[in-house]
């Protein structure tokens, strides 16, 4: 394969992986350690 077509799809497996793993960490259950920041601070 050409060194382009590899660097592309090097590039797009990482944005993907990056991608899931927020919303693993946004949705799953990781999301019950997450803090609002809004209920931190009301009047």
């Amino acid at each position: 394969m050409e060194s382009a077509t590899v660097l592309s799809i090097t590039f797009a497996v990482i944005l993907i992986a990056i991608t899931g793993l927020a919303v693993y960490t946004s949705f799953g259950p990781p999301s019950a350690e997450l803090g609002d920041p809004f209920d931190d601070h009301e009047d």
